[in-house]
C-alpha cells in the first residue's frame, strides 16, 4: 500500500476525480481532472464535469436526515451506504463520458454529504461511504476532511479557501471569491496576501432558504427559482427585509464561524412564509424578499467584518447562485465593486468545489496540508481527510 501511494506521488501529472453535494442537495458534482504539483505549485485540467441530479425522493430522505424530528440513526446509516454508492456510480460516470476508464484515475476525493455541523462544540457528520465509493469504483478514496480540522480546534468549514488562495490571489488587486450554494461563504483575498491573511467564512443563507420557498408555493413542481425568473416578477418588501437582517442573529457572530441548515432549517422558511402571507404580501413578493435577503446579508457581512479592514475590488461568484440574475443584479446594487463570476477567472462555477474537494485530495495524498487555520479557526495547519484502499481480487 505504500508502494502504491509513493507510487501515485511522484507521477507528474496524477489524474483525479472530485465529488461535491452541497447544502442545496440537488444533486453529485463529479469532475475529472488531471493535477500536478502541489501548495502553490498546483495545476490542473479539466477534462469533464457532469451533475448527477438526486431523484426527488433521494433528495427527500437527505433533507429528512437534517431534521432532527424526522430522522433516525437507521435511516442515517442507510443513507450513508446508498449515498457511498450514488457517489461511486457519479464516478464512473464522469469517467465515461469523458472516454476514460477507472483504471486511468489515480484517486477519487469526495466531499461527501452534509448532514448535521456543530461547529459549536467541534463536531460535524458527512455520510456517502468512502468503503463504497472505493468498492464500487476500485480506485483509492479520499474524504472525511472536515473532522480532521475541527480536532484542533477549527470550524472545519469553509474548506475551498485552500483552493482560492492558491489559484486567485492577487499581487494588485484585493478580491473575493463569493460561493451561492445552498449557504452562502467568503473567501476574502487582501492584495499581495499571504496564507496567514486570508480570512473566509460563511456569510449565511443562499439558496437553500428560496429554494424551500419555491418548493412550498408550487408544491414541489419547481425545486428552485430557475435564473431568478420568479423573484423579479415580484417586488421586494424592503421594510421586513431590513427586519430581518435584524434580526439574523448568525449575522453578529464574528469570524470564523460556519452554519447550515441547522440553523436555516425548513421550519425557518415556513415561518418565513407564514410572515409573509401576514404581511398581506403574493407569493412571488416572498420570493423577491428572501431572494434579496440573501443577497443582503452578503452585502451585510462584507460590508460589517471586511471592508473595514481590506481593501477589495472585486466579487466572483460561484455555484447555483451564481446563475440567479436577480441575486447578480442585487449584489452590484448593494456592493460598490465590481462583481462577475468565477467564470472570468477562467473556471467553471458549478464545477469549482468539486475541484476544490479534488484539490484538498491531492494535498492529502502527498502528506501535504490542505486548511487554512484563520479561515477555519483552528489551531496549526492541518492535514485533512479519511483514506480507504480498495481490496483487488487476488
Amino acid at each position: 500500500m505504500i508502494d502504491l501511494l509513493d507510487s501515485i506521488a511522484k507521477k507528474e501529472k496524477r489524474v483525479a476525480i472530485g465529488l461535491m453535494s452541497g447544502t442545496s442537495m440537488d444533486g453529485i458534482d463529479a469532475c475529472l481532472l488531471e493535477i500536478s504539483g502541489k501548495g502553490l505549485d498546483i495545476r490542473f485540467q479539466i477534462l469533464k464535469f457532469i451533475t448527477v441530479k438526486y431523484t426527488s425522493e433521494e433528495k427527500s430522505r437527505i433533507e429528512g436526515l437534517c431534521n432532527n424530528d424526522r430522522a433516525t440513526v437507521k435511516e442515517i446509516c442507510h443513507m450513508n451506504k446508498l449515498l457511498g454508492e450514488k457517489f461511486g456510480d457519479a464516478a464512473m460516470k464522469v469517467c465515461s463520458a469523458a472516454g476514460f476508464s477507472l483504471e486511468q484515475v489515480d484517486f477519487i476525493s469526495s466531499h461527501g454529504q452534509t448532514i448535521y455541523h456543530m461547529p459549536e462544540v467541534g463536531s460535524t457528520l458527512q455520510i456517502g461511504e468512502l468503503a463504497e465509493i472505493a468498492a464500487k469504483t476500485n480506485c483509492i478514496t479520499v474524504g472525511d476532511f472536515r473532522p480532521s480540522d475541527m480536532a484542533y480546534g477549527g470550524q472545519g468549514a469553509p474548506l475551498v479557501p485552500f483552493m482560492d488562495y492558491v489559484l486567485f490571489s492577487h499581487k494588485e488587486k484585493g478580491r473575493i471569491l463569493l460561493n451561492l450554494g445552498g449557504i452562502g461563504n467568503i473567501t476574502v483575498l487582501p492584495a499581495n496576501s499571504k496564507i496567514a491573511d486570508v480570512l473566509a467564512f460563511d456569510t449565511g443563507p443562499a439558496n437553500v432558504l428560496i429554494d424551500s420557498l419555491v418548493q412550498k408555493i408550487t408544491n414541489g413542481d419547481k425545486l428552485f427559482d430557475e435564473s431568478g425568473s420568479m423573484a423579479m416578477k415580484g417586488q421586494i418588501n424592503h421594510d421586513w427585509l431590513n427586519e430581518l437582517i435584524h434580526k439574523d442573529k448568525y449575522l453578529d457572530l464574528e469570524p470564523p464561524k460556519s452554519t447550515g441548515r441547522e440553523y436555516y432549517t425548513d421550519e425557518f422558511a415556513s415561518n418565513l412564509y407564514k410572515k409573509g402571507i401576514e404581511l398581506g404580501l403574493k407569493d412571488i413578493d416572498i420570493v423577491s424578499t428572501i431572494t434579496a435577503y440573501t443577497a443582503k446579508t452578503v452585502a451585510n457581512q462584507i460590508n460589517k467584518f471586511v471592508l473595514p479592514r481590506f481593501s477589495i475590488e472585486e466579487i466572483y461568484v460561484s455555484g447555483g447562485g451564481a446563475h440567479n440574475k436577480f441575486i447578480m443584479g442585487l449584489l452590484n446594487e448593494y456592493l460598490e465593486m465590481k462583481v462577475s463570476t468565477v467564470e472570468e477567472l477562467g473556471l467553471s462555477s458549478d464545477a469549482k468545489e468539486a475541484v476544490a474537494f479534488a484539490i484538498l485530495g491531492n494535498q492529502f495524498l502527498l502528506g501535504e496540508t490542505n486548511n487554512i487555520p484563520s479561515a477555519t479557526g483552528a489551531n496549526r495547519d492541518v492535514i485533512m481527510g479519511k483514506l480507504v484502499f480498495p481490496s483487488k481480487e487476488i
